[in-house]
């Protein structure tokens, strides 16, 4: 097959933000700036660099872009996205931060977006969706063939911790360092229909278990799968969820890249009736929670050679395995960029290492969470 027969390549980035008083450092929970924040980005936007909306809380706005045919586009308009909000935030006197927990918000004060669905959500989850002070990062690649859809979902999950251990930026909750780099997913994972999804033989298999859902009206529509990786409800895509909000937009952009490479390679392997071995939700989980709670810093476990094995390894192997599909899809820079991330840390080592470093500064707990939300605040619009 010539590179003219490839499938066309689309990919489109959701991204959520926290609004943040710089001064203070808190959140800001009020609906009317919310909306006075997305108004002025969509009037600063066109429909083919994205959108801007609510979410579930005040205090969150996110932006998603539209179908893009490059990593290059969809860099181009996410940069453009975060610029318009962080300049709209900035003339309010406030902040946005690219991460998945605020280091020290209290989400007993805050309260959802005064819209209709998300008034259904806090009374259908309770105390599950007041928890929720969370924000992430979704990756949608296009897959316009059902079958091939439900096929690739059950190969890439494999991946997909190693895909989370480079997105890594919730060590905090509430004011403690959790000890984990993901802390989100432990509040994600408190919600129905979330983690690993299910193995399917088909794409009739998969529509069975969700008319059952939608028939017994445990829920309307396959919007209401919040698995780590999913068929969407609406697009022919294969979107990404399991990642937390990169702090940097440049490690969110070579994620993304890695991600579509690697749906990529499966793609090709299909095409020579060659697949990935499918592994166990059990196993995966393991590795799961290993990229959860260590990030990159304890390896990820190779279930092939029944060891654990360095990330930086696994990552080398990857990006050699990758490589066709990174050249095919001009993104080789984007996926090298990875390297840059395991020297550099994620998002959540650079919030550790600022709130330590400030401590053995000599200043109090205060002081040192909110030196991190500082940090947060820069480091968000760095690559702009």
């Amino acid at each position: 097959m010539t590179q003219s027969d490839q499938p066309p390549f689309t990919v489109g980035i959701e991204e959520e933000y926290l609004l943040v008083d710089p001064a203070t450092g808190e959140l800001v929970s009020d609906q009317d700036v919310q909306e006075a924040i997305i108004e002025d980005v969509r009037a600063a936007i066109t429909d083919e660099i994205g959108m801007a909306t609510p979410e579930f809380l005040k205090a969150q706005v996110e932006v998603g872009t539209a179908v893009c045919h490059s990593l290059q586009e969809a860099r181009d308009r996410l940069r453009t996205l975060r610029t318009e909000v962080a300049e709209a935030a900035g003339k309010r006197g406030l902040a946005p931060i690219a991460a998945s927990t605020h280091p020290t918000a209290k989400w007993l004060r805050l309260q959802h977006t005064d819209k209709e669905r998300y008034a259904m959500l806090a009374n259908d989850l309770q105390e599950v969706a007041r928890r929720l002070v969370i924000c992430g990062m979704h990756v949608h690649v296009g897959v316009e063939d059902n079958e091939h859809r439900i096929d690739l979902l059950g190969q890439i999950a494999y991946f997909l911790p190693h895909l989370l251990v480079l997105t890594t930026s919730s060590p905090f909750w509430q004011g403690r360092d959790t000890g984990l780099k993901s802390y989100r997913l432990s509040v994600f994972d408190e919600l129905p229909r979330t983690g690993l999804p299910e193995h399917f033989d088909s794409w009739s298999h998969y529509e069975k278990h969700v008319e059952a859902l939608v028939k017994s009206g445990a829920l309307e529509d396959g919007s209401k799968l919040w698995w780590d990786i999913r068929p969407h409800f609406k697009f022919p895509t294969l979107e990404m969820r399991i990642a937390d909000i990169c702090t940097r937009l440049d490690d969110g952009i070579a994620v993304a890249s890695i991600y579509s490479c690697l749906i990529s390679m499966l793609q090709r392997l299909r095409r020579k009736n060659q697949r990935w071995r499918k592994y166990s939700n059990m196993l995966i989980r393991e590795n799961r929670w290993r990229a959860q709670r260590y990030g990159f810093d304890e390896g990820l476990i190779d279930f092939g050679l029944t060891q654990r094995v360095s990330y930086s390894d696994l990552l080398e192997e990857i990006i050699e395995l990758t490589a066709e599909d990174a050249d095919r899809l001009r993104c080789v820079d984007e996926v090298a960029h990875t390297r840059t991330i395991l020297k550099r840390g994620t998002s959540a080592h650079n919030q550790v290492r600022t709130y330590k470093d400030a401590i053995k500064a000599g200043q109090g707990e205060d002081a040192a969470l909110k030196a991190v939300t500082d940090w947060l605040i820069e480091a968000t619009v760095k690559d702009l």
